[in-house]
């Protein structure tokens, strides 16, 4: 049973999801004991404000989760193989938001809107989902789950916050750089970003063509919506966006369905907001999406390429750093709680 007050250890404390850990922590009133604040040597020393006061930031070693009850980590998967485990065997339950779990058979993967129920199946661990993949399933689960999907083909436009805060300067100083018209040679990103697009920098596998952050969108829908037979197909793409990610994202249910259908299932659904007013030609955002939780939902319309009537077409935005990282995971921390 989890402490109602837990000790509760942040691990990447000072990047781009480490800050927005504190902040959602800070906004949801989440109870705590005690919070400690955990980076690399580099980082340790420096303060950050929590709850009006100012909390010093540690050196992460082998000994840092003694008295721990949970931990949220967001330092990569090297780092999180290496000292996950360590926090589970001094008494911590660990959600991590790096890869290096979550296609684990023994740990749960989870959107606390979709597959809650996975949470209480921990053995110490609790993945967080990729962002993109989050920010695509909350606003499918509902359509999902009355009308099974088979088909996905989701395109997808990723804010540099996906790359970490090193990143989004980059995005920043190369702006301001061909605003003045000066080169700037980027150095976190292998091509330049300010007004540019390109395919996202994950790996390409050689065989299929499809990088790594494809395929992990691929592998984790079929982990969360527990269905190993739904076919998709992903193309994802760097855009300079500072935090928000968009995703293009079109559907095939087993079922005939239509557009008013799905804006009727998605109207109310948990994390989700439809913004789609054909009127005005307003439909979601980055600069909406950023800084809140839901996922905006818009474009909702038929797809005309399907006789059918099987298949919906639509567009969707989401905050990287909260509801496709941060948020999700205290999320996840608050559902341990209850």
């Amino acid at each position: 049973m989890m402490k109602t007050n837990p000790v509760m250890a942040v691990v990447g404390a000072t990047g781009a999801v480490g800050v927005e850990f504190l902040n959602s922590l800070e906004q949801r009133k989440f109870p705590l004991a005690e919070l400690r604040l955990f980076a690399s040597a580099k980082s340790a020393g420096k303060t950050m404000p929590f709850r009006g006061a100012l909390l010093t930031v540690r050196e992460l070693t082998d000994q840092s989760f003694h008295g721990v009850d949970m931990a949220l980590f967001s330092a990569g998967g090297a780092i999180s193989r290496k000292f996950a485990p360590l926090a589970v065997a001094a008494g911590a339950v660990v959600v991590d938001n790096s890869s290096a779990f979550r296609m684990d058979p023994e740990v749960p993967l989870v959107i606390p809107e979709i597959n809650p129920e996975m949470i209480g199946r921990n053995r110490g661990i609790i993945a967080n989902p990729n962002c993109s993949t989050i920010i695509a399933l909350v606003p499918l689960w509902p359509i999902h789950r009355v009308n099974r999907i088979r088909r996905l083909i989701v395109a997808t436009y990723q804010a540099a916050s996906g790359a970490g805060a090193a990143a989004m300067q980059e995005l920043l100083r190369a702006t301001q750089a061909a605003l003045e018209g000066r080169d700037h040679i980027p150095t976190v990103l292998p091509h330049p970003y300010a007004f540019n697009v390109f395919s996202h920098n994950a790996a390409v596998d050689p065989q299929t063509g499809y990088n790594e952050e494809e395929l992990k969108m691929v592998r984790e829908t079929r982990k969360i919506f527990n269905d190993p037979d739904i076919r998709i197909s992903a193309t994802c793409v760097r855009v300079p966006v500072l935090r928000a990610h968009c995703e293009a994202l079109h559907i095939e249910c087993s079922d005939p369905i239509d557009s008013g259908r799905v804006s009727e299932l998605l109207s109310g659904a948990a994390g989700v907001r439809v913004v789609d007013d054909r009127d005005r030609n307003y439909f979601p955002m980055p600069r909406d999406a950023s800084g809140q939780g839901d996922v905006l939902v818009g474009r909702i319309r038929q797809d005309i390429s399907d006789p059918s009537g099987r298949s919906i077409a639509m567009f969707v935005a989401g905050d990287q750093l909260l509801k496709g990282a941060a948020l999700n995971a205290v999320q996840i921390a608050e559902r341990l709680l209850a």
